[in-house]
């Protein structure tokens, strides 16, 4: 499966292996992990939540976007779900393409509107309080 949300820790070598192949001149790849700090705040963990269905159908269609705009050979996102402690990984994307500056591309496209228009959301938990982030690209 190319798309998953997941309460397991990820493993980027799964998500690289799912979009290499002989048409790949290129992988790029975007690792999001949990910052210890968000301003001048310390963060203590994350908490992620998805409406699940919701979220695969939007990636599916982010991607065939992001397919008729840059020659994609493929896309797969896996995002994690639940309570992340910093350092933890919560979204690794991947981009294959013919060459590297399509790559480059269409990932941080990709990765800027997953933000924007994908049912997870993130609440950051702080030593004093918690706070609900809304998308940041």
């Amino acid at each position: 499966m190319m798309f998953k949300i997941v309460d397991q820790p990820l493993n980027p070598q799964e998500v690289i292996d799912l979009v290499a192949g002989e048409e790949a001149g290129a992988i790029d790849v975007f690792i999001g992990t949990v910052r210890g700090s968000t301003q001048t705040k310390k963060v203590l963990r994350l908490e992620y939540e998805a409406y699940d269905a919701m979220a695969i159908r939007e990636m599916e269609m982010l991607a065939e976007k992001v397919k008729g705009i840059w020659p994609v050979h493929k896309i797969a996102i896996y995002h994690r779900k639940g309570v992340l402690q910093v350092g933890d990984i919560a979204v690794v994307l991947a981009v294959s393409t013919p060459h590297r500056k399509e790559a480059f591309e269409a990932c941080q496209y990709t990765i800027d509107r997953l933000k924007e228009r994908v049912p997870i959301w993130k609440k950051e938990v702080f030593e004093d309080g918690e706070e609900w982030v809304a998308a940041h690209p």
